[in-house]
């Protein structure tokens, strides 16, 4: 049996926030003799002093004050326990995981995260950015519970539910000093061959890596984000696909224009996904929350 009970540490925690054993027991709707007797009886279930009782008023022995860090430090778990309890006794998730696909921007979630705790809603969030193949593969890893923004289809046979979001709508970008800027539209495909494509690389780890709106044989440069994309393209480093809400700044400034390449152009639908059975309230407040959410501006 445990020699320390967390009413032993609450005792013993009260009495160094107020520095003396009376106003802990006031606090605490105790006699001042039972804070002095439980003092007691655990300093003999450990056979150890935890108060030095020689000078005018008790200090906490070095003893003392290692059983107060960690217990407080005790206490505090007990108390997030009861509330995780509670909370998972409701129907909430501790925690949600979600992967934004990196074809959306944050600002676009953003709002709905705001609206999300506006609701007082009890689960946590964790979110963590993903592309292409890879946002499908967090959620099969257990990495995520939701993924939005999801492309493509999802791997079969593996127990995953979707909604529709909202298509995306893309431009062919380059910047006004690449060689295609002065090639009449529409690009042929052999003309977009000849120049290399920017590619946002897929962050999938152990599946089939995926890429959009290429052709075969053509030169790339694989980037690490959406961001690092854009860049390149408006330093002439390569030509490709936006998404039409990271294209419009750099469209209206005039550091991108826009050509019509032909019949290359990728798939516009995106998605949320999760794994099917799961029932959390923090996923049914998403799900419901993007049933007709508007795509970005």
């Amino acid at each position: 049996m445990l020699k320390i009970t967390l009413e032993a540490l609450e005792i013993l925690d009260a009495i160094a926030r107020h520095g003396s054993f009376a106003r802990a027991a006031d606090e605490l709707g105790r006699v001042p003799s039972a804070i002095t007797y439980a003092v007691r009886k655990l300093e003999d279930d450990l056979d150890t002093l935890i108060f030095d009782r020689s000078g005018y008023r008790a200090e906490l022995t070095a003893s003392g004050k290692v059983l107060l860090e960690q217990g407080r430090a005790l206490l505090q778990q007990a108390d997030q326990l009861q509330s995780q309890i509670a909370q998972t006794a409701k129907g909430w998730e501790l925690e949600l995981r979600i992967v934004l696909d990196a074809i959306l921007p944050w600002s676009w979630l953003q709002t709905h995260v705001d609206a999300y705790f506006s609701d007082a809603c009890s689960a946590k969030l964790r979110i963590n950015e993903e592309a292409l193949v890879g946002s499908w593969e967090a959620l099969l890893d257990g990495r995520a519970d939701l993924v939005i923004g999801a492309t493509s289809d999802p791997p079969s046979g593996v127990g995953i539910s979707t909604q529709p979001l909202f298509n995306v709508p893309f431009a062919f970008c380059v910047s006004p000093q690449h060689a295609l800027a002065k090639l009449p539209d529409p690009l042929h495909d052999e003309q977009l061959k000849a120049h290399r494509a920017i590619v946002l690389g897929d962050s999938a780890r152990h599946l089939a890596l995926r890429t959009s709106g290429l052709l075969s044989g053509q030169d790339t440069l694989v980037v690490p984000s959406m961001q690092a994309k854009i860049d390149a393209q408006v330093a002439g480093l390569g030509s490709g696909y936006l998404a039409s809400w990271f294209a419009g700044p750099y469209l209206r400034d005039g550091t991108l224009i826009s050509k019509r390449a032909g019949d290359s152009k990728p798939d516009g639908g995106v998605v949320i996904a999760w794994k099917s059975g799961n029932r959390g309230r923090a996923l049914t407040w998403w799900r419901e929350r993007l049933r007709d959410a508007k795509a970005p501006k």
